[in-house]
């Protein structure tokens, strides 16, 4: 039941296409029989004419059917056909320096390809390539393999443009890598609340995040420095595993994370997230409880920013402590997802 308070908020939403609600409602129009998602880029209905639903069944069940501009029925900014194409692609020959003709080759407009990488992963697709290419040679030089053959087998035939490129992307040439150097890979999942990154090596997921969560950049640098390590764009198990889990958590299936996760952090922070997975699903504690369990009553300030220095969001679930009143409080990816995520897990507890 949408409540008349709801139904302002989400009407205001609407109007300014608001990212942050992305799940969290979808409006029927019914002056023309469809709904969409909040972020729709169709002219906006007068409030009069629309109708809230908190999920896309219950829409359809009132005889809405989904827009074809918005497609309400898939995740928020997932995989595009064209940039899923253009994924496959480069998996399949990593090594490619592609040029125009690659891309008449697979019927894309080179600008069109460029401006669609660049709204999903944040840069280019030449970027991309490139990184994949490095990510390859480092592979290769790590396991003893001469520079120049590394260099060659990454489609660079000129030594300075390997050399610069491989400075871009690590920060030292490749004659300076060092054999423990980190290399971390980075992923976006598509959830129903928006797209998330994923950042991992083979043995650790080290941050999951909302991808436009304020102050994400920073996060990821931070990240890169204390670990010493690169991160570029690529997948590993563990990414994979933690996709699966997401998805499976979404969908009310998954109450317990399984995907090792690294915890970097000071020794109060760490005592903070280890009390936090202790918070039984479904369940809310306040800041100032959330004090009293780590033996730390006055602390409860402390323990708000320890909380706000998680990396692994849901995981680590600081999505479950509120204010002493029973207000939401605050929560890095946006009041309204805290909201839908303790709803979420109250409905499938």
């Amino acid at each position: 039941m949408i409540t008349e308070q709801e139904r302002s908020e989400f009407y205001k939403a609407l109007l300014d296409k608001n990212i942050e609600y992305e799940g969290v409602f979808f409006v029927g129009v019914k002056t023309t029989g469809v709904f969409c998602r909040p972020t729709c880029s169709a002219r906006k209905p007068k409030l009069e004419n629309c109708e809230f639903y908190k999920t896309a069944q219950k829409a359809l069940l009132a005889s809405f059917r989904p827009c074809k501009r918005c497609d309400p029925l898939s995740n928020p900014n997932s995989l595009s056909d064209l940039v899923r194409t253009l994924v496959e692609a480069v998996e399949a020959d990593p090594s490619k320096r592609w040029i125009d003709s690659d891309f008449d080759a697979l019927s894309v407009d080179a600008s069109t390809a460029r401006r669609n990488f660049k709204k999903r992963f944040g840069m280019t697709f030449v970027a991309y390539a490139r990184a994949r290419r490095i990510g390859l040679a480092i592979n290769k030089i790590r396991e003893g393999e001469p520079v120049i053959d590394a260099q060659l087998d990454a489609g660079y035939e000129s030594s300075s443009g390997f050399r610069d490129a491989f400075y871009k992307i690590m920060g030292s040439t490749p004659t300076k890598l060092n054999k423990n150097h980190l290399i971390l890979k980075a992923s976006w999942i598509d959830t129903k609340l928006g797209p998330m990154v994923a950042i991992a090596d083979e043995y650790q997921l080290y941050l999951l995040e909302c991808v436009d969560r304020r102050g994400l950049e920073p996060e990821v640098e931070r990240l890169r420095r204390n670990v010493c390590a690169s991160i570029i764009p690529g997948t590993t198990w563990v990414i994979e595993s933690i996709t699966s889990e997401i998805g499976e958590y979404f969908d009310g299936k998954l109450k317990e994370f399984k995907t090792p996760i690294h915890l970097m952090g000071t020794p109060f922070q760490q005592r903070v997230w280890n009390e936090l997975m202790l918070i039984p699903y479904g369940s809310v504690r306040s800041y100032k409880e959330q004090a009293e369990k780590i033996g730390r009553p006055s602390s409860y300030r402390a323990v708000a920013n320890a909380n706000g220095a998680n990396q692994l969001a849901i995981i680590i679930p600081c999505h479950r402590i509120i204010r002493e009143n029973g207000d939401i409080g605050g929560y890095g990816g946006g009041i309204i997802r805290k909201k839908w995520l303790i709803e979420h897990e109250k409905a499938h507890a």
